[in-house]
């Protein structure tokens, strides 16, 4: 038996207009955008820079929404407590840039972050095995990442449903939050797939009526089972 229940919507800055930062977020928050996405890369781990933590302090002053910073980079714990001096709720990192996945995990807790781990497209979920009860978020990417305005990859909607299954017998599951290429004509399927949590780009910054795109992607349903909570965050 399930429950019906909305997704969160986070709006990736990854594809706002930067010479208004300020302003673009506080459009989605008034939107009714459940949080922040913030993609931060190196140009090392990924082929792209953006952000660091100054820029962060500098845009936390414009929502009181939660801020998520995704970190594409090769020494994500070594950044963490800027990171979080500098105004975010949660930070995820790859697995694979981390020695062990778990003490992570458990250092952003004690740091009073929220835990996330991101999935590469080509990453396979049991990776996360060791870590995944000590997770709040786990992210699918279903873009390879880098850049945005990509399109999703339809194979990595199994993974999404694959973790969905592996978490069903977990006490405290994370929420699942899928990123890329998610748009009107793919959100539907990424929502059914299991995901919890939509992080959303152009289709959302691309458009002049912020709070109909956002509506628009509220009205998808997530399956949840009955006593799970999926919070809005």
């Amino acid at each position: 038996m399930t429950e019906v229940k909305q997704p969160l919507i986070y709006p990736s800055i990854l594809s706002a207009d930067f010479s208004r930062l300020g302003d673009e977020i506080r459009n989605v928050d008034r939107a009714g955008a459940d949080g922040v996405h913030l993609d931060i890369m190196d140009g090392h781990f990924v082929p792209n820079l953006t952000i660091g933590p100054v820029v962060v302090k500098w845009i936390r002053s414009a929502s009181g929404l939660p801020y998520w910073a995704h970190l594409m980079i090769r020494e994500p714990m070594r950044y963490a407590e800027a990171f979080r001096d500098a105004g975010v709720d949660g930070l995820t990192f790859h697995p694979e840039t981390v020695e062990d996945a778990v003490r992570a995990a458990d250092q952003l807790r004690q740091m009073g972050l929220g835990a996330g781990a991101a999935l590469n497209p080509e990453t396979a979920i049991d990776v996360l095995d060791p870590v995944l009860e000590r997770l709040d978020r786990v992210l699918i990417l279903t873009v390879h990442p880098g850049f945005g305005g990509q399109k999703l990859i339809p194979e990595v909607l199994g993974k999404i449903r694959g973790l969905r299954e592996r978490l069903r017998p977990v006490p405290k599951p994370p929420l699942i939050e899928v990123d890329g290429g998610v748009d009107a004509g793919t959100a539907a399927a990424v929502v059914d797939a299991g995901a919890d949590v939509l992080i959303i780009g152009n289709a959302v910054f691309g458009e002049k009526d912020r709070e109909a795109a956002i509506r628009r992607f509220r009205g998808l349903s997530v399956r949840a089972p009955v006593g799970r909570e999926v919070p809005r965050a």
